[in-house]
């Protein structure tokens, strides 16, 4: 059986684990297109402060004032974001995925300029911060989430998303798109010298632990434009990915060097994430009779036992006068608008009756086993 390969840039030809300070766009631009997996971008938030803003004991909230976040006008900050998220465009591999955050000041904007360069959006996802700074002026709502976009190239993108891990990561229920999780605070918030904080905006490690396991996968390469003290770069290596940081602030290449060398790397068992069956390749029925692991005429029971179906030639069954598909059959015979075929439809063994979905996982093993062999 032939597997089409999608043929990957080298990672030689790549900086892989490296913090390269300067303009973000020259330096994507400088990679290969298409050699990466994932982007994931927190850029400026361009947050218009107007003075300083005091608490009210008169002491003043340490707000984002850096130049980087200062653009002077809309149109200045959409041709900002036009141009570096074309150059993330042209890095991302056909089937990659791009995570950008903002706040209500520019996702908006960032979003316009994501749909008018032909990303498509799969996901927004609201961070709801459990421990959000107050309004101090009392004059609006207090702030507590951002915004979250996942997008891919295209439309018929097939992105990695291992939704059975993040269902696992939340008790076995569906995870949703309201994320809430604190804002980085303790010892995981890196400080100066003089204990004020090496970065206005660092993010926590929650965030990116759950973006990087659930869109990526172990020993992809993982792009941050805006890599600041390195959160990115520290929950990757944790997770056994690759990474590729980019930073203008000298000092904040610092703080990321340091807190990333002290990082042990995934790697083995220990990064591994419940697997999704969507993911798994597909496996028709009729291949299992085709290739003799279910005989023509072979009976097959529901998991009681009380109903029974004849396996035909070509991979259909056949029942009270009922014929068609492993799902039709079983529906019909349910009264019931669906059935999964695979776990309905047992097989009699020497111990007994088993599912036949436990033939399409040796099938698949096999298939597992050739393509590592290549």
């Amino acid at each position: 059986m032939s597997h089409l390969r999608v043929v990957d840039t080298p990672k030689t030809d790549l900086p892989l684990g490296r913090i390269i300070q300067g303009d973000c766009i020259a330096n994507m631009n400088a990679l290969p297109a298409e050699s990466v997996d994932l982007v994931f971008a927190d850029p400026p938030y361009n947050l218009q402060l107007g003075g300083d803003l005091s608490r009210p004991d008169n002491s003043v909230v340490n707000g984002v004032t850096e130049e980087w976040d200062q653009f002077d006008t809309m149109d200045a900050y959409d041709l900002f974001s036009h141009n570096w998220l074309q150059a993330a465009r042209r890095i991302l591999k056909p089937n990659g995925a791009i995570w950008v955050i903002g706040s209500y000041h520019n996702i908006f904007r960032v979003g316009t300029v994501l749909q008018d360069q032909q990303f498509w959006i799969q996901n927004d996802v609201v961070w709801v911060k459990s421990n959000p700074m107050p309004n101090f002026r009392g004059t609006r709502f207090t702030n507590a989430t951002e915004t979250l976009i996942w997008a891919t190239k295209t439309e018929d993108a097939k992105p990695t998303f291992h939704y059975d891990a993040m269902k696992m990561m939340n008790d076995g229920v569906q995870m949703r798109n309201d994320w809430v999780i604190p804002l980085c605070t303790g010892r995981e918030r890196l400080k100066k010298s003089d204990g004020t904080k090496a970065h206005p905006t660092q993010k926590p490690e929650a965030l990116l632990h759950r973006i990087i396991m659930a869109t990526t996968n172990p020993g992809d390469v993982i792009v941050d434009p805006f890599f600041g003290t390195g959160t990115t770069g520290a929950v990757a290596k944790k997770l056994g990915r690759e990474f590729i940081g980019f930073e203008m602030e000298e000092e904040y290449i610092v703080h990321a060097r340091r807190r990333i060398a002290k990082i042990t790397q995934g790697t083995g068992d220990n990064i591994a994430v419940t697997r999704s069956k969507r993911s798994e390749p597909k496996v028709p029925f009729g291949n299992l009779v085709e290739r003799g692991y279910i005989k023509i005429g072979t009976t097959l029971y529901s998991k009681n036992g009380v109903m029974q179906a004849k396996v035909r030639a070509d991979g259909s069954l056949i029942a009270d006068n009922v014929e068609g598909s492993i799902h039709k059959v079983g529906a019909l015979l349910c009264d019931a608008p669906s059935c999964n075929g695979w776990t309905f439809w047992h097989f009699q063994s020497p111990q007994g009756l088993k599912p036949i979905d436990a033939i399409r996982a040796e099938i698949r093993a096999e298939m597992a086993e050739a393509d590592a062999a290549e």
